[in-house]
């Protein structure tokens, strides 16, 4: 992958980065935020994908349930955030993905591996945000009333 840094404002910056033919989305965002120091990112992306694992949260066994995805598809949307979890930064995204026969398919994005290219823009906030584990869902969900976090916690 390969990023620039677009703009540098004094609490927030924007980067662009694009990813490159076998690389693996989540495990490289997750390297890029935490060589960053990301904690309070958003970011949006489109391109194309050889595979993914997608997943949907079932309500009922509090459990997501795997929706493999093994053929090139599109990226028709992706979108997510980076907040703190455990001291590191944690990634979430959700996906929209576009077969060749012009269906899609969508959830919460566990893995995917992109081909040709993978286009994205990040932005990310100067005050950390932290996930928390819920007792009634087993989610780790961004927690507002958390205490900030040390420079030394935001994973850079």
């Amino acid at each position: 992958m390969k990023a620039r840094l677009v703009f540098d404002g004094k609490t927030v910056k924007t980067y662009t980065l694009v990813f490159e033919k076998g690389d693996e989305v989540v495990k490289t965002l997750e390297e890029f935020a935490s060589a960053h120091g990301l904690g309070a990112a958003r970011l949006s992306a489109i391109g194309a994908l050889s595979d993914a694992v997608l997943a949907y949260y079932d309500w009922e066994t509090k459990q997501f349930q795997e929706i493999p995805v093994d053929e090139q598809v599109e990226v028709l949307a992706l979108g997510g955030t980076i907040a703190m979890s455990n001291e590191r930064p944690r990634v979430h995204l959700h996906a929209v993905l576009g077969k060749r026969d012009g269906s899609v398919v969508g959830g919460h994005l566990f893995s995917a591996h992109v081909r040709p290219t993978l286009e994205m823009t990040l932005t990310d906030a100067e005050e950390p945000l932290v996930r928390r584990e819920d007792e009634e869902t087993g989610l780790t969900l961004i927690d507002l009333d958390a205490p900030d976090l040390a420079p030394s916690e935001r994973g850079s």
